[in-house]
């Protein structure tokens, strides 16, 4: 009974959905598309390049980097059984493995087989506990914005209400003793490339859903090429001697949203994954039979 109300509710959904599409597109105005920026971009009074607005990464995910899969294809994959081979995200080294330290290697493994199951809170993700994904995570899947002013730069996220303030006038880091989730950036302009040297990051949250991770000793120097008017790669060097055996870069390609809107976003920690949704739904309707 449950689950044909459940199919019921659905049909009649999707109905009212495409209704509310179609009366839509009768009689409305086209909305007005935000013309094309400049490129080069303009140098204001304090010289830096204007490229302030929204982007997204072209190809996003963090269920893991290598290979660069988002949860929602991962999750496919299990459904279909059609396994993507997708690129990594990580360009240097050129096999594109992050590379572990042997210790650090067994320790990512070990949070890999957990990740689902967890029998230990380390090995629950902490985007999946509503903890602030990080840098250099945050740059792989939602849309953020740039807002530039005299001296600094803002990077907002609708995501986790985030943001980053990232002096550009030349001021030290913070003491070593201070430990943030966002790390503390500081940034110079190359051209029209943004260049920041993050330190003083408290490392407890993951690279990825799979437990890729760094220590709370890396530092990590991100560079915002914008190659056009509508086109940016972020690239980000991981330094930790502790934990990697050399520096290692990844780099996600972004796109301007040029007429994107920011949405309320709300994080519940308990939210059940489609995987164990769906055992719930199947176990309640073999009880019903």
């Amino acid at each position: 009974m449950k689950l044909h109300r459940l199919a019921m509710t659905v049909g009649m959904s999707v109905a009212l959905v495409s209704l509310s599409v179609s009366l839509s597109g009768q009689g409305q105005p086209a909305r007005p598309t935000t013309p094309p920026r400049p490129w080069p971009p303009t140098l204001p009074s304090d010289g830096q390049p204007d490229v302030h607005g929204t982007w997204r990464p072209v190809s996003g995910g963090t269920h893991s980097l290598d290979p660069a899969l988002s949860s929602a294809a991962e999750f496919e994959q299990r459904v279909s059984g059609v396994v993507r081979r997708n690129p990594s995200f990580v360009v240097d080294p050129s096999d594109g493995h992050i590379p572990y330290q042997p210790w650090a290697k067994a320790l990512q493994q070990g949070l890999l087989a957990n990740y689902e199951n967890p029998t230990r809170p380390e090995h629950i993700d902490t985007q999946t506990r509503c903890l602030l994904p990080g840098i250099p995570r945050l740059y792989y899947f939602p849309t953020f914005r740039f807002l530039q002013s005299p001296g600094s730069v803002v990077i907002l996220w609708d995501e986790y209400h985030a943001f980053r303030v990232i002096p550009i006038d030349g001021r030290p880091h913070v003491g070593a003793n201070v430990k943030l989730w966002m790390g503390d950036g500081r940034g110079r302009w190359d051209g029209t490339t943004l260049v920041v040297e993050t330190t003083n990051l408290i490392a407890k949250a993951r690279l990825d859903v799979v437990g890729d991770f760094f220590s709370d000793k890396a530092t990590i120097v991100e560079r915002f090429v914008f190659v056009d008017a509508g086109t940016m790669n972020y690239e980000a060097t991981i330094t930790d001697p502790t934990v990697f055996t050399r520096p290692w870069t990844l780099r996600i390609p972004q796109r301007r949203m040029p007429d994107d809107e920011f949405w309320e976003f709300a994080c519940h920690e308990g939210n059940l994954d489609p995987d164990v949704l769906s055992n719930q739904i199947k176990n309640s309707t073999a009880g019903q039979r």
